[in-house]
């Protein structure tokens, strides 16, 4: 007979042989398809790199940046200093403009003497005297009032031979261009004795003859404003030819406007 021999023993896992170390370690690496472990280290790598070189990049940025900046704020405090510049030349135009101004009023406002007598002579009727002539100094108004002419006025003495006479005067001097025609009026009109002609004195013991009587008169008139610019036709009517001249080299030059 024969006898089966059987030792279980052999199958059970701590009767099984285990596999002998050897020094070091064993690594296995996956195998297949290494796409994506490919990409996962281009990305881990890339991504610092990216990083980094945007880093160098902003940084080169910001440095140009701030020496564009400096050279912006050195232009503008240069663009401040002409700014100042211009500005007081501006100042000083603006003033030297006002003085002219202000001379060219005045100039404007000249009424020549030998013009006016002249312009008397023309209107003056022949029956009609004048003893004296006086330029009256332009009114200061009160506070808050509005401002007179500042050219003045002129008063006027004389005789004439009757009161028509005076009144056709009068009418004659509103024809004026160098009087306001509403600022001329008759202040004072009454008879008197007619004077003795010049040279002639009473006589010794002779008949007194005695003269009609006169009108003596005061007239007030006001000078006209209109600048002297706009009466060029009639300052040479009246030979008034060394302004005239003036004031037209001055309107070529802009001063005055035509």
């Amino acid at each position: 007979m024969y006898s089966l021999d059987v030792n279980f023993l052999k199958d059970r896992p701590e009767y099984q042989k285990k596999p002998e170390r050897k020094g070091g370690i064993s690594l296995k690496f996956p195998t297949g398809d290494l796409t994506l472990l490919y990409v996962g280290i281009a990305v881990g790598v890339g991504i610092p790199a990216f990083l980094g070189i945007g880093w160098w990049l902003l940084q080169g940025k910001i440095v140009e940046l701030d020496g564009h900046l400096a050279q912006l704020d050195q232009e503008s405090k240069k663009l401040d200093t002409e700014i100042g510049n211009i500005n007081k030349i501006k100042d000083e135009t603006k003033a030297i403009k006002g003085e002219t101004q202000a001379l060219v009023t005045v100039f404007d406002q000249i009424r020549p003497w030998s013009a006016m007598l002249q312009d008397l002579r023309d209107r003056i009727p022949a029956a009609v005297q004048i003893k004296s002539i006086r330029q009256t100094p332009p009114i200061v108004p009160e506070a808050g009032q509005p401002r007179t002419n500042p050219a003045g006025g002129l008063q006027i003495i004389g005789l004439a031979r009757s009161f028509n006479d005076v009144n056709d005067f009068l009418l004659s001097l509103q024809q004026s261009q160098f009087l306001k025609p509403t600022e001329n009026r008759i202040v004072t009109a009454t008879l008197v004795d007619a004077p003795l002609p010049p040279g002639m004195g009473k006589p010794f013991n002779a008949v007194t003859i005695k003269l009609p009587q006169v009108v003596e008169y005061t007239i007030q008139s006001s000078m006209n404003d209109v600048p002297a610019s706009e009466l060029i036709q009639e300052l040479e009517k009246k030979g008034t030819v060394g302004l005239v001249t003036r004031i037209r080299s001055m309107q070529q030059t802009g001063v005055i406007s035509k």
